[in-house]
């Protein structure tokens, strides 16, 4: 019985160690689909009409730097 009982605690931890592992991949990969590129920030801000050409053109060439 005894042998049972300490599978049982193996099984218990193998799982979890499953289950942390997918949790860490699963945050992982929602925050790389958060992060922007600077230059698709500064395309947004233009196409919005925060900003005007001259102001694009501007930032686009700091950006390149």
């Amino acid at each position: 019985m005894y042998f049972g009982f300490g599978r049982f605690w193996w099984i218990i931890i193998i799982l979890l160690v499953v289950y942390l592992f997918f949790q860490n991949k699963n945050i992982n990969r929602f925050n790389h689909k958060t992060e922007k590129d600077p230059l698709q920030i500064l395309k947004e801000r233009f196409a919005k009409g925060e900003i005007d050409k001259e102001e694009f053109e501007e930032a686009k060439k700091m950006l390149d730097k």
